[in-house]
């Protein structure tokens, strides 16, 4: 079989993973050596020139040895099969590079033979881009549950950003359709990355000269749809993971049926994309808006609405935190809105300093009035005219489509008359 075609099979098996996110790291170019890294760089960015950042994205093997029920590449699974040796996959990430098709590595493998073989092997691949050809660009890789420490140590000091998949959000889940992983084989890995990160960040205050270990941090990727658990469970796991593991990014995969199985959904579905869609805007809430999972579902609210988004349905459901008066909220409150976020939070903090905010100025500082506009009053003030009943404003929340769709009544302004009286009074009979 000729690189190219392994390379075909290889790249296509790994689209199923979608831990490729900004490097997070900075490397320099140095004489002698080929490449940097930026924090900025990722896959399917663009560079300030206007360049396509990207990263070769590709397994070592889909010769996988374990028998995951949801997997493309699990043992019994008839698909055509291939293997990169390192030094392949180590050349043809150097002339990808020397091409400018890449900046970086994305590498992950099936498990050939035990997870320690396999371990090996990546070492090895990364060892001969960093030591060989003196590679400082980004280079992703993926642990596989159950590796020796000392391997998982020795991968840690090669790449830039380490991901131990936990695949499924249950343990029960786990054990139905990936008997061959366990629990505890996911965690610990986990809890390994996790002290050394802590550790060699504080060798490196006091020695410089300190190698880095995963100094982009570690995320992780669950499937969603697969199985039963619900985006309550899925979110109270992923606040956990943050907590526990100090992950930079919890991931999650709507599940694509590619292969059939009793426990597994029928071919026919379709993959929860608004599912996944309607997680990741939860899952930025907990990171960047002080959020708790708790807030967002709760026992008897399991699910997000598929219509309108997170945030959205937390003020919903809160009537009482607002209106949010926007020249006297403090920043926490600003950004509990609907259609405020970081940045225009920072900025109404810095323009109300110098006068009082009305609604005109809301725009020019990025708040996206069609969402706020129900949630804040400006110096004591609703917006004129606006209509504050419950079943309008989850209208104006949705997209068009949607409320057309679910037959929401249409909008109408407020008025002083009922409808006989407005007739009257344009008939000048009132």
């Amino acid at each position: 079989m000729t690189t190219d075609e392994k390379l075909q099979i290889l790249t296509d098996a790994a689209k199923y993973d979608v831990a490729c996110t900004s490097s997070g790291v900075t490397r320099g170019g140095k004489k002698g050596s080929i490449g940097s890294a930026s924090p900025a760089g990722c896959c399917h960015s663009f560079a300030a020139d206007g360049r396509c950042v990207t990263l070769l994205k590709v397994l070592m093997s889909n010769a996988c040895s374990y028998e995951c029920a949801y997997c493309v590449n699990r043992r019994s699974n008839d698909v055509p099969r291939a293997t990169f040796s390192p030094r392949e996959l180590a050349d043809l990430t150097i002339e990808f590079y020397r091409r400018n098709y890449i900046e970086g590595l994305f590498v992950s493998s099936a498990v050939i033979g035990n997870a320690d073989y396999t371990t090996e092997r990546m070492i090895e691949c990364l060892r001969i881009l960093r030591e060989e050809y003196r590679f400082r660009g980004y280079i992703h890789a993926k642990a596989i549950p159950g590796t020796d420490e000392a391997l998982l140590t020795r991968l840690g000091y090669l790449a830039d950003r380490m991901s131990v998949n936990i695949e499924l959000p249950s343990e029960n889940s786990l054990k139905l359709l990936a008997p061959d992983k366990t629990k505890t084989a996911i965690l610990s890995p986990m809890g390994q990355l996790k002290e050394q990160i802590k550790e060699n960040r504080e060798d490196l205050v006091l020695y410089r000269s300190t190698p880095s270990f995963v100094p982009a941090g570690q995320s992780t990727q669950m499937i969603i749809g697969a199985t039963p658990e619900t985006d309550f469970q899925i979110l109270n796991l992923a606040e956990g993971l943050y907590k526990k593991y100090d992950l930079k990014r919890v991931f999650f995969s709507a599940y694509i049926p590619v292969v059939e199985g009793r426990n597994l959904p029928s071919l026919l579905t379709k993959p929860p994309l608004l599912r996944e869609h309607r997680l990741y805007q939860a899952d930025w809430l907990l990171r960047f808006y002080g959020f708790r999972a708790s807030e967002l579902l709760d026992e008897e609210h399991q699910s997000f609405n598929p219509y309108v988004d997170p945030k959205c349905t937390w003020a919903l459901n809160h009537p009482d935190f607002f209106p949010v008066e926007i020249n006297r909220a403090d920043y926490e409150a600003l950004l509990r809105v609907p259609g405020i976020g970081v940045k225009s939070a920072q900025r109404i903090i810095v323009a109300r300093r110098v006068g009082s905010l009305d609604f005109e100025d809301m725009k020019k500082l990025g708040v996206v009035m069609k969402r706020a506009q129900f949630f804040i009053t400006c110096r004591g003030r609703t917006l004129e005219g606006l209509s504050l009943r419950r079943e309008y404003v989850m209208r104006s929340l949705m997209s068009v489509d949607t409320a057309k769709q679910l037959e929401m009544p249409e909008m109408e302004q407020l008025s002083l008359f009922n409808g006989e009286e407005y007739t009257k009074c344009l008939t000048g009979q009132i």
